[in-house]
């Protein structure tokens, strides 16, 4: 994992508010969102966050053997 659980809770904690000051972001150039939308885009958000966080790391020795030096 890439991430302690700790920090992926912090991280995730901080997107929520991101997500919606970036709603009302956009509401000042005349672009609406529905609150349906903007949960949807949030799910996203934090779906990839996880997918990446839990994707194992390439290990440093196996990346040092395809190396060609």
């Amino acid at each position: 994992m890439r991430l302690s659980k700790g920090a992926l809770l912090v991280v995730v904690a901080v997107l929520v508010p991101i997500v919606v000051e970036l709603r009302t972001a956009l509401s000042w150039f005349g672009i609406t969102v529905s609150v349906l939308e903007t949960v949807a885009v949030g799910l996203a958000a934090v779906v990839a966050l996880l997918a990446w966080a839990v994707w194992p790391q390439e290990d440093e020795t196996v990346m040092d053997t395809h190396r060609s030096d």
